[in-house]
């Protein structure tokens, strides 16, 4: 279960053949201020690739350099082969959907669609046919006439995005594309975006601080943090497979304990755990030596919590702990407890609401035993 962090985080090392948008050791410094620290990083043609990051940690400077609005300090944006880092941005192969979305409001849906056509232009019949075909794409081939003041949120949202695709780029790049609408059209919009960009095969690159976005419509996500990209992967290598404490406390919700390796065997350690209360045995693929200072990161819903302690339960056992029910939040699909071990710390604990009435529900300040599996924990060295 546990992650190599080196290779999880220096994904770049060994240049992918098949890559479209490759980074090579790119930064990018305002005085001295470093926004971006040599980034190295291959994306595939085709791919859906997610940029996740807090504000500040250079993800929005990264995709500017990509579209050619800031050119790097050192180090090269290539594009298909090509380096585009003194490029400017009319000549690149890539079109830039905004936050705000951007859209003419004196302008109707097709003259907002049309427009980068009109100025490349290309004749009105070849505008006409294009403009009609990407707004059915995007399902709002019968709002061509409105003006912008007479859309929705998500349809403006949608007109914004035929306007970035209508030219066909090879790479569209998207700012907090989804930010703006509310939770519900952003999670229908999402799958939206799916089938479009899987329709025309764009290679898409997302920047998002949301992390159910990001792990929704990347194929592969890369974590900014101060200027880095501290690691690329799959949503699931991601959140099952953390290369540091930054990414597991960053992705999700983890609960997370210092300890010393007090023991190593074949497929496992074993962690001593003073704030923990227990020990901690835990499957791992790599080594850490005896006596090595180490972080234990459990997620919520890999948590058991029972009345009655596990079959080899007491008080200081392997993998359970005793503790009390502090708090609880009902959120229609699942259950948060908070639960206060014996030790003195808070752990967090889900469990899914899969059937209405059965067994009478934990309640406040009730005594219950919390336990998990070996394969749960991941153990970190940084």
């Amino acid at each position: 279960m546990t992650a190599n962090p080196m290779s999880a985080a220096t994904p770049s090392a060994s240049p992918d053949p098949a890559a479209y948008v490759r980074l090579a050791r790119v930064t990018k410094k305002f005085g001295d201020f470093t926004a971006v620290d040599e980034v190295s990083l291959d994306i595939r043609r085709g791919e859906i690739f997610c940029l996740l990051g807090g504000s500040g940690s250079g993800k929005t400077t990264l995709l500017r350099m990509l579209a050619g609005f800031e050119r790097p300090s050192a180090g090269s944006v290539y594009i298909d082969g090509v380096d585009m880092s003194a490029i400017p941005p009319y000549e690149r192969p890539v079109n830039m959907m905004f936050q705000s979305y951007a859209l003419f409001p004196h302008m109707s849906v097709e003259k907002n669609v049309a427009f980068g056509l009109e100025q490349e232009g290309l004749g009105r019949d070849a505008i006409r046919r294009q403009v009609g075909e990407i707004l059915d794409i995007v399902k709002m081939g019968g709002y061509g006439a409105r003006k912008p003041h007479q859309l929705s949120g998500g349809q403006r949202q949608r007109v914004a995005l035929a306007r970035a695709l209508v030219k066909r780029p090879k790479l569209l790049l998207l700012d907090e594309p989804l930010a703006a609408l509310d939770k519900k059209l952003r999670e229908h919009t999402q799958f939206e975006l799916l089938n479009i960009q899987q329709r025309l095969g764009v290679t898409f690159i997302v920047v998002t601080h949301d992390q159910e976005e990001a792990m929704t419509l990347g194929q592969r996500l890369g974590v900014m943090n101060h200027g880095k990209i501290v690691q690329v992967g799959t949503p699931s290598d991601i959140y099952e497979s953390p290369a540091s404490r930054f990414v597991a406390d960053f992705i999700g919700s983890v609960n997370m304990f210092e300890g010393r390796v007090s023991e190593e065997g074949t497929g496992f350690v074993r962690i001593e755990c003073g704030e923990l209360g227990c020990a901690v045995r835990a499957e791992r693929a790599v080594a850490c030596g005896h006596g090595t200072t180490v972080w234990t990161a459990i997620r919520p819903e890999k948590i058991n919590i029972s009345r009655r302690p596990p079959a080899a339960g007491a008080a200081g056992a392997e993998n359970a702990v005793r503790g009390t029910v502090r708090e609880i939040a009902y959120m229609g699909d699942m259950s948060i407890y908070l639960v206060q071990i014996d030790s003195g710390k808070m752990l967090r604990v889900t469990l899914p609401n899969i059937t209405r009435g059965g067994e009478r529900p934990l309640a406040r300040e009730e005594g219950v035993w919390l336990s998990w599996h070996g394969s749960s924990p991941v153990v970190l060295t940084e």
